[in-house]
């Protein structure tokens, strides 16, 4: 049974997704279908696609052209300058991919970049990005950020927020459901069947057994000792600074970090174009690129689309290990 093909967003007009997209597609062709949700009037010139009206089409369409699902945007896409007329079809775009998705029509959601500040001044976007839009278009409270390179997968426990304000956020209540989602994702996305997971401590050498620290005495190792006594195969915590060379990356499936940047940094060293943001604890796959819009870049033909090829892969892979 052929599998169905992979939604992906047009994210924000304005930005680099229509030339990224473009690019994946003159890359991945018809060995990794997928179908673009977008106005026609915003690619590129030139670009050769076709309009489809059932996702099934694409598997058949994607070796000659860009399938694309028709969505109509008020205002045209001018490179660096979001319209503000555009910003709910940005939305709507979101949505529809997801809704697709969960009907079985699609195998997995790709998201191009979108804008937010963009949103919520042409639409009231009411979310902080679209992780947290995700999450309640599926009726999930609790999603985890994973970035994931072939060199590394990891996932910060805490994540947009002042690193003043870390150690109040950090609870055992997040760092188990953190954990325990993790876990889950790389049974059943990534096809692990007992996965290792090492975790960072908060503070530096780890809290040196108390006088840098007691987070990682009195929060992190207990929690860390519950779920060990559950199965799980669980190390640390470490000290940061010596969880990311070679030799320690090879002892694990997957880093948790206590913060965005203790976890990000290592990733983005790694490999800074070909990371891919994985959302898990979504009853679906959703991939995004780990870039922004690029409006400096728009419109140039200069952007890099090897993140959006990663995620676009990274999500084929993760529907053929969930069997959707």
């Amino acid at each position: 049974m052929t599998r169905a093909p992979i939604a992906l967003t047009a994210g924000e007009p304005a930005g680099v997704g229509p030339e990224i997209t473009v690019k994946s597609w003159e890359e991945l062709g018809a060995r990794l279908p997928f179908f673009w949700i977008g106005d026609p009037a915003h690619l590129p010139s030139g670009t050769p696609h076709h309009e489809i009206h059932d996702p099934a089409e694409a598997v058949h369409v994607s070796a000659t052209a860009l399938p694309v699902l028709r969505q109509t945007y008020p205002a045209p896409a001018t490179p660096g300058a979001p319209a503000a007329e555009n910003a709910a079809a940005v939305i709507s775009g979101i949505a529809r991919a997801v809704e697709l998705t969960q009907e079985g029509h699609a195998s997995a959601v790709c998201t191009n970049p979108i804008n937010k500040q963009a949103l919520q001044d042409g639409a009231g976007f009411a979310y902080p990005g679209h992780t947290e839009y995700l999450a309640a278009l599926a009726g999930v409270e609790r999603v985890v950020m994973m970035l994931a390179c072939d060199a590394l997968k990891v996932v910060p426990t805490t994540i947009h927020i002042p690193l003043s304000e870390v150690p109040a956020a950090l609870t055992e209540e997040l760092l188990e459901s953190t954990v325990r989602i993790t876990h889950a994702a790389l049974i059943h996305d990534f096809g692990i069947e007992t996965p290792r997971i090492a975790v960072a401590g908060l503070n530096p050498h780890a809290g040196e057994g108390g006088k840098m620290g007691t987070e990682e005495i009195t929060l992190i190792t207990p929690v860390l000792e519950k779920l060990r006594a559950e199965g799980m195969n669980l190390t640390g915590p470490f000290p940061a600074d010596t969880m990311f060379h070679a030799p320690a990356r090879a002892r694990y499936d997957a880093a948790i970090g206590m913060y965005h940047d203790q976890a990000l940094i290592p990733i983005k060293t790694l490999d800074f174009a070909g990371g891919v943001n994985v959302t898990l604890g979504l009853p679906f796959i959703r991939t995004s690129p780990d870039h922004g819009t690029a409006f400096d870049i728009a419109g140039k033909g200069i952007a890099d689309a090897g993140s959006l090829i990663e995620a676009l892969q990274m999500a084929d892979y993760m529907a053929k290990a969930r069997g959707d």
